[in-house]
């Protein structure tokens, strides 16, 4: 597939995915676009917002229109660091008796990684996503075990609550490109959403996108005339806390 016909698939692929999320979730339109724009740039999102918000929701909404493995972890504050990479057990051989240890993965060995409400859990926790968002492989006994690509996390934190939970530090925010935050619907919105939560309907999500076409997308590197530029400078400015962010613009795809 050449360039002109790769951004000609790009241009299809996204707006069949944002009618795709449509079918599920009101409004949010700023939030789906970047939390696109991070998946095609290998990216990840912090979603930031109150109860209610559908910020799990869109997450799982978007794996769905997706052929990609999905998994979510629900961070709390007895999670280990293991629940997250995996770890290792005792496997005994029926045939010759003989007894072995055996790695059995996580569930950060997917392809999109829902960290649900990630400030409910302690720093040494927080951690165990770092090597995995940044190396894209998690270290366990000794023995580095590779993740599936594309490999995308999607964390949720609720900024209301302040007993029990745990603020993420600067080193892992900077794992994130984008710092999302998630505003109330308006009225007519709020009307729209009370019309399908009420009603029997239950969409039924197609699959746009497959692990390949995704990954052909994330390589695109060529010149090109078309570019899709997206001012992220209000992004990321929450992202990092006592930092002076400089505008700047993400070049996605193009021809």
């Amino acid at each position: 597939m050449n360039d002109v016909e790769l951004v000609s698939r790009l241009s299809k692929v996204y707006a069949d995915l944002r009618a795709e999320i449509g079918k599920v979730i009101v409004g949010q339109e700023r939030v789906i676009e970047h939390l696109l724009i991070a998946l095609l740039s290998r990216g990840h999102c912090l979603l930031v917002g109150v109860p209610g918000l559908a910020k799990t929701l869109l997450i799982k909404t978007l794996a769905e229109a997706l052929e990609l493995k999905f998994s979510r972890i629900q961070f709390t504050p007895d999670l280990m660091p293991s629940d997250i990479t995996g770890t290792e057990i005792i496997e005994e051989n029926v045939a010759t008796g003989g007894k072995a240890f055996k790695f059995v993965q996580g569930p950060v060995f997917a392809n999109i990684v829902l960290a649900d409400e990630i400030n409910r859990t302690p720093p040494k926790t927080q951690a165990a996503l770092l090597e995995a968002m940044q190396e894209h492989h998690v270290t366990a006994a000794g023995q580095t075990y590779s993740l599936q690509e594309p490999f995308f996390v999607l964390a949720t934190q609720n900024p209301i609550e302040q007993e029990g939970t745990y603020p993420l530090p600067e080193a892992q925010l900077d794992r994130f490109m984008f710092n999302l935050w998630l505003d109330y619907p308006s009225f007519k919105e709020e009307v729209a959403i009370v019309k399908a939560t009420t009603s029997p309907y239950m969409p039924h999500l197609n699959r746009i996108l497959s692990a390949k076409e995704i990954i052909d997308f994330q390589e695109q590197r060529s010149p090109a005339s078309i570019v899709l530029l997206l001012d992220v400078s209000s992004s990321m400015d929450g992202a990092f806390p006592g930092r002076h962010m400089l505008s700047r613009t993400i070049t996605l795809a193009v021809k």
